[in-house]
């Protein structure tokens, strides 16, 4: 499990873009749910 969430730390170093995305889609998921 570590080890996955290293490589996923490294991953979003190299694509911010990607990682900033996710935090949309995240927030769009959370208000969703209400």
């Amino acid at each position: 499990m570590a080890q996955k969430e290293q490589k996923a730390q490294k991953n979003t170093k190299k694509a911010p873009a990607k990682s900033l995305k996710e935090k949309r889609l995240d927030k769009q998921a959370k208000s969703d749910k209400k």
